[in-house]
């Protein structure tokens, strides 16, 4: 047997993996079995090297990363494709969401933005006890059907019916699909409104707050939150996100001013060079654009496309450089490290920003940056900008750190901060926390209670008991489980500092 066919026997035998999620490896399997970017030895040699990583995008991508449906249009106007009619009341409109779900593609073959959804059943309420019950069942279906945690909503900014009896039924459940996000601006969010997510939050570990009136500035007010907490386009998305480990290209180089003379614009060039190949394949070879019915419906449009130049391993890349000059100064902790951190960033804009991506019209051709939250694999390189668990300064510290670096990443950076469970008794005082973090330029704010049964990984919520089921060799509903039980196994995430 070649090693393809040993892959392809092995996930056939692996009985920790129920016959669906054998399905979606086989495929990725027999994608991966092709040849077919065209990429030349330096952009091999990168990617072998571990400095750029694709995350698992498959070797022959066949439809864009992220798709962030306009769900008002199909609302408004039903599918022809799938023989629906607009609905008339909320049980039909719940009908044709959970319908819709079903067929929109990702790179983890399952929708990673489901909407705002409680502007989309707003409209459709009359009786809330009744809605109450059926958007738990609503949101229990998204549960045990999408089984994947980077399947991801939306509520706010603006208080409303629906986006109070989700909170609610979101306390109830106890679900970790789908993932929440709360689009948070003080003018527009009521404090009793947000005080409800807050209460949420310390329960089950969502929604966090994004940054509502700096994701518009970017974006305008058509824009959704997806995946992790990825910032983009309605009725488009992302063609792709590739990384580049800041860790390895700082070990990489003999010193300070080879990383920011030769080897950090090189890294940008070859890595940009194999976003636009993989794009190109996507728009010009797959068909998608030209054959999927989401397509010809309206409610994706290739002009409504950017990519996402993702970077992480910052932390570790400061840290390489002060030790070289016999400096005990650590990022997120002295000015100077910090002060480095930001040239980095700001040179790695710049070079991004001297590329042309021909297909990345919603972002005027080039491709916006991301501060890319990690995976179980990476272990000592610490996910996008954030500082390493265990050396988190004092909150309001941590906070002014991160605000250097948020407005710089568009499509989404994240800071995850952990709470003592006492603060379910004063969830006004978390809210003043967030209200504050938001004032001083955050982009995202995700929190959770450190004891709670689900635990944010990186972006993405894991239950605890689940973990523990597969770790004892047990098969599990959804599998991104086993992306979370490698990452708590290989990073300390229970040591973050709890406030």
């Amino acid at each position: 047997m070649d090693k393809s066919q040993e892959n392809i026997l092995e996930i056939i035998k692996d009985q920790g993996l129920e016959q669906y999620q054998k399905i979606i490896s086989l495929a990725r399997e027999a994608e991966n079995s092709l040849e077919v970017l065209g990429l030349n030895d330096k952009e091999r040699e990168y990617i072998d090297k571990g400095i750029i990583c694709d995350l698992a995008e498959g070797n022959a991508p066949f439809k864009p990363r992220y798709n962030l449906v306009d769900f008002n249009k199909f609302l408004k106007e039903g599918s022809e494709f799938l023989e629906l009619d607009s609905p008339q009341n909320l049980s039909e409109a719940i009908n044709n969401l959970l319908i819709l779900y079903k067929h929109i593609p990702s790179v983890t073959t399952f929708p990673v933005y489901l909407g705002n959804i409680d502007q989309l059943l707003n409209p459709y309420i009359e009786n809330e006890k009744e809605a109450l019950s059926l958007i738990k069942l609503f949101l229990t279906h998204i549960d045990r059907t999408l089984t994947d945690s980077f399947v991801h909503a939306n509520i706010g900014p603006e208080e409303t019916k629906a986006g109070r009896l989700i909170l609610k039924a979101e306390r109830e459940l106890k679900n970790p699909i789908p993932n929440l996000t709360l689009k948070y601006n003080k003018e527009l969010t009521s404090d009793d409104f947000a005080i409800e997510a807050v209460k949420t939050g310390l329960v089950t570990s969502k929604p966090y707050f994004a940054n509502h009136k700096l994701f518009v500035e970017d974006y305008g007010e058509n824009y959704g939150i997806a995946s992790c907490y990825n910032g983009l386009p309605i009725g488009g998305g992302s063609f792709t996100l590739v990384r580049l480990n800041l860790k390895a290209l700082a070990e990489k180089s003999e010193n300070e001013k080879e990383f920011f003379q030769k080897n950090l614009p090189e890294a940008v060039e070859v890595m940009s060079n194999i976003m636009d190949k993989r794009i190109r394949f996507i728009v010009e070879e797959s068909g998608f654009f030209s054959s999927n019915f989401l397509v010809k419906e309206g409610l994706l449009n290739q002009d409504r496309y950017t990519a996402m130049f993702g970077i992480y391993g910052m932390a570790e890349a400061v840290n390489h450089f002060m030790s070289q000059k016999d400096f005990e100064l650590n990022y997120g902790q002295d000015d100077e490290a910090d002060n480095l951190g930001v040239k980095i960033i700001d040179n790695i804009e710049k070079e991004v920003n001297t590329h042309y991506s021909k297909y990345c019209e919603v972002s005027n051709n080039k491709f916006l940056l991301h501060a890319q939250s990690g995976i179980g694999s990476d272990q000592e390189t610490t996910p996008g900008c954030r500082i390493p668990i265990g050396d988190e300064p004092a909150m309001y510290e941590y906070i002014l750190h991160a605000s250097q670096f948020h407005k710089y990443f568009p499509t989404g950076v994240s800071d995850i901060f952990a709470f003592d469970s006492t603060n379910k008794r004063n969830p006004e005082a978390v809210l003043d926390i967030i209200k504050g973090a938001i004032d001083s330029g955050l982009r995202m704010f995700a929190f959770y209670t450190a004891d709670s049964e689900m635990v944010r990984i990186t972006g993405y919520l894991v239950k605890r008991s689940e973990m523990e089921k597969l770790k004892n060799g047990e098969s599990v509903l959804r599998d991104t489980t086993a992306l979370g039980l490698e990452t708590m196994e290989t990073q300390p995430l229970d040591d973050r500092k709890v406030r």
